[in-house]
């Protein structure tokens, strides 16, 4: 079969093109980089700044004494009566001074619920949670206000950081939810007008206490 000039010359084109390589045109995309620049700074501060921005009320505590003084006085500042809490070895002696205003089974009538935590996502301002702790998937979702208490000793920078602490924390007994909680809950479903506070808690307080 006879192959016209320009043939011949396109086929010699592929088959010299064929036997060299070709390098990656985006060497930097195959997974083996970071995609986000490292903080340039404490992740405390990082977590503070993006959680506020997101409309998180932030408050540090130097250590558990603090954060005692500040969540009782913050409670009774805003004259919170009923407090859903399950985990309440986080409030320490502070559980035994908020006595009756604590509650376990009315979590549909509660001011607040107070819950912990698996991490802090840095780069987000995110909370993370998982159905592991005793408040599952509705402590910190159904009351009009979430108080999540967490430790320095939980921050983490990334996402991929949480998930990979909790694979290592729990090995093959992954919790079947794990949540990633950016602020208050929010919605512009409705006309594309952002409303707070329609899928869960108005109002999210971080307390982080130094471990």
């Amino acid at each position: 079969m006879n192959v016209s000039p320009s043939k011949e010359n396109i086929l010699k084109k592929i088959r010299k093109a064929l036997s060299h390589s070709t390098p990656l045109p985006f060497p930097q995309s195959e997974g083996n980089q970071p995609v986000f620049h490292q903080l340039n700074q404490e992740p405390e501060i990082e977590f503070a700044e993006q959680f506020t921005k997101l409309q998180g009320k932030f408050i540090y505590c130097i250590n558990r004494q603090e954060f005692a003084f500040q969540l009782n006085s913050l409670i009774k500042k805003q004259d919170w009566q009923k407090i859903y809490c399950l985990e309440q070895e986080l409030l320490g002696p502070l559980a035994d001074q908020l006595g009756e205003r604590l509650t376990i089974t009315d979590l549909a009538g509660c001011d607040i619920s107070i819950t912990g935590c698996e991490y802090l996502v840095a780069r987000t301002g995110s909370i993370v949670m998982s159905t592991a702790q005793a408040g599952g998937r509705t402590a910190s979702v159904y009351a009009p206000i979430h108080i999540c208490i967490a430790f320095t000793n939980q921050l983490v920078y990334d996402i991929k950081d949480a998930l990979q602490g909790a694979r290592e924390k729990y090995g093959n007994k992954i919790p079947s939810l794990i949540t990633f909680a950016t602020g208050p809950s929010r919605t512009a479903d409705i006309e594309k007008t952002l409303v707070v506070g329609v899928h869960g808690p108005k109002e999210v307080y971080l307390f982080l206490v130094e471990a």
